[in-house]
């Protein structure tokens, strides 16, 4: 309930008198409104003073407990226990007897002693306010008054600068031209459909999170809550500048500039905005040289930092983005925070401990790793469900598709952006993949490789879209492997890649299922309903572009350009590209839905297979989960804050 101001003035006016009479003959001219203002201020605060110290006298008879379940507070008043024993017959903590109830009689004098003295105090300081004339009074307001508008400047200056740091040495971000015509047609091809489907969210989406191609409308998911934050923008703006589509970057970059705002009442997920948002931000910071860019990034971080506030520091899926308070999905395992989701902000939270000098970001996730290293793990995988108020896993149900797939990525990715310095991270991803080639991979009948999931100690023979990333990390790690098995790697991603190419080609629209099973006969073949569409996802191109790098084997390019041309065929529309929701049918539907990872990652990976080897070099970027690429970090002995000194 809240309490009745002291003073109502807007309510209680002061009767206005005639012209020329006096209210005070006595004395001088009346004072004027901001004379009176602080003489009620000062009178407001003695009362509240007096106010204050008579609800807070204490009681001499009992205790004084606020009713929160809390212990004695304030002046606790303890009647002398009998035999020196609480009426539970626990032992009295503090002494026993006349001595305890001495002691405590002492504190409570001393207390009575200090709030006479603050009452004194403020008596005192109010007669001295009286005492001061107009114009000592007046001099105060104004002081307090420029106190105020230096603290408004301050607050409109915007944040600080961040401090400076060496820019990673920026290579091989623009041309990339193929040497072969034919090669050089598809490429411009890409970046045509790139042009179509930014035109479209141009015209018809215009600062909402994705397009809707045939409704030709802005839509949005539950995953950046409820406001319109551009994602289609932030997302596409690295692929726009490495496809030179420089006129349009710029458009998203004044966007980003005026109407990007963090200040927002809206749930969103950590994970996704992390990958998309912070990725994009930065990484169009590293290749345009922007600040605003980076502000804006390091401006978003601070809105996910509260997501960690939990029992153990694994962060909630969602936080909101005004208040701070998190939450995890209701269908995650008994409110568990999920493995692909808190473990897959390790590239973004280093490079802005790197950009910041803030060492909590790196500590976060370190933090994270140093839990996950003490924990039991069922057979040496990683459950996907972890809950973060135990500290204890969920279902114990582990996959390399949803749930867990760029956990594993990033431990990878970690130790490649680190110079190859990061050896805990590359132990731990040795480690796991170990784990998962004794458990998950198998061969089918056919003769296909395929990665299934783990349940409850059983291997279902299923394998998502989102899996067929692995291809291209195994191959990514290949180099490095340990007891020389560089070449195994390389070879079990290209039989992934061709698993997953199997999964298309079998289908009557060449794009690949969701979903698809190896059993009962069936192979690579998706079998639910719910499990035969395709929403423009980039992982199977992702593969086939990190094998042709490894391997230069042509069959990839081919392979990718079936898939842009059956993209091109059924999935464009006047208003864009849409997903379809059969691809085992002639005539698919859509799904009427552009996904902004269309533009991060699906049509960027098409238009880097068919560009030469010194567009974005792997000796100087790491792409995120979104396809972002970020620097790699040639710290030497740099340490990053809140590090420890990395070993080589």
């Amino acid at each position: 309930m809240t309490t009745p101001a002291l003073l109502p003035l807007s309510g209680r006016r002061i009767p206005t008198l005639p012209p020329g009479a006096s209210s005070f003959p006595h004395h001088r001219a009346t004072l004027r409104l901001s004379e009176k203002f602080i003489l009620l201020l000062i009178l407001s605060a003695f009362i509240t003073l007096c106010f204050g110290a008579f609800f807070f006298l204490p009681d001499n008879s009992k205790h004084k407990r606020f009713d929160l379940g809390l212990e004695d507070v304030l002046i606790p008043h303890i009647d002398p226990p009998k035999e020196g024993k609480h009426a539970s017959g626990q032992v009295v903590i503090h002494g026993q007897g006349a001595h305890d109830e001495h002691r405590h009689r002492e504190e409570e004098e001393s207390l009575r002693d200090k709030i006479r003295a603050d009452h004194e105090r403020a008596l005192q300081e109010a007669k001295e306010k009286l005492r001061k004339s107009r114009e000592e009074l007046q001099a105060e307001i104004q002081t307090e008054k420029n106190k105020v508008m230096e603290d408004l400047k301050k607050k409109d200056a915007g944040p600080k600068p961040l401090p400076p740091v060496p820019m990673p040495k920026v290579v091989g971000i623009n041309d990339g031209e193929p040497v072969e015509p034919g090669v050089k047609e598809k490429r411009d091809k890409i970046r045509e459909m790139m042009k179509h489907a930014w035109d479209s969210y141009r015209q018809y989406g215009w600062g909402h999170n994705e397009l809707k191609p045939l409704a030709k409308k802005g839509h949005s998911t539950n995953i950046f809550g409820n406001s319109q934050l551009g994602a289609t923008i932030v997302d596409a703006l690295d692929t726009l500048y490495i496809m030179g589509l420089h006129d349009e970057f710029k458009d998203g970059q004044d966007w980003i500039e005026q109407n990007l705002d963090w200040n927002v009442n809206a749930e969103v997920s950590v994970f996704e905005v992390n990958i998309r948002f912070i990725g994009g931000l930065l990484a169009a910071y590293y290749l345009s040289g922007q600040e605003m860019f980076k502000l804006k990034a390091v401006q978003l971080a601070e809105k996910l930092l509260p997501a960690f506030n939990t029992p153990t520091g694994i962060p909630w899926a969602m936080v909101n983005l005004k208040s701070g308070v998190g939450r995890n999905w209701g269908w995650a395992s008994a409110g568990s925070s999920i493995l692909a989701e808190f473990g897959t902000l390790h590239m973004e939270f280093v490079h802005l401990t790197y950009l910041t000098g803030n060492p909590a970001y790196y500590q976060k996730v370190m933090h994270i790793r140093k839990l996950l290293a003490k924990m039991d793990r069922p057979n040496g995988l990683y459950p996907n469900y972890l809950n973060p108020r135990t500290g204890r896993w969920g279902q114990h149900h582990t996959s390399v598709g949803g749930l867990g797939d760029s956990f594993y990525e990033y431990l990878l990715k970690a130790w490649l952006m680190s110079d190859r310095t990061d050896i805990e991270a590359r132990k731990t991803y040795d480690d796991a993949i170990e784990a998962i080639e004794r458990h998950l991979i198998r061969k089918s009948n056919g003769g296909l490789t395929f990665i299934g999931e783990w349940k409850n100690g059983h291997l279902e023979r299923k394998m998502g879209h989102l899996a067929c990333f692995a291809g291209g990390m195994f191959a990514l790690g290949a180099d490095g492997s340990p007891d020389d098995k560089a070449g195994h790697y390389l070879q079990l991603g290209a039989e992934i890649a061709h698993t997953c190419h199997e999964s298309y080609d079998r289908t009557v629209v060449k794009l690949g299922p969701e979903a698809f099973k190896f059993d009962s006969g069936l192979e690579a073949v998706a079998v639910r309903q719910n499990e035969k569409y395709y929403i423009l996802r980039p992982e199977v191109i992702e593969t086939y572009w990190y094998m042709w790098r490894f391997t230069h084997d042509p069959k990839y390019r081919q392979w990718g350009w079936e898939a842009a041309q059956a993209i091109d065929k059924y999935c464009r529309v006047s208003g864009g590209f849409s997903g379809v929701k059969d691809v085992y049918s002639s005539n698919p539907t859509y799904d009427d839905v552009q996904q902004s990872f269309f533009l991060a990652e699906t049509l960027k990976y098409l238009y880097l297979l068919f560009s030469s080897d010194d567009l974005m070099p792997f000796e100087s970027w790491v792409f995120n989960t979104e396809a972002h690429p970020l620097p790699v970090l040639h710290l030497g002995n740099i340490t990053l804050p809140g590090s420890e000194p990395a070993q080589r």
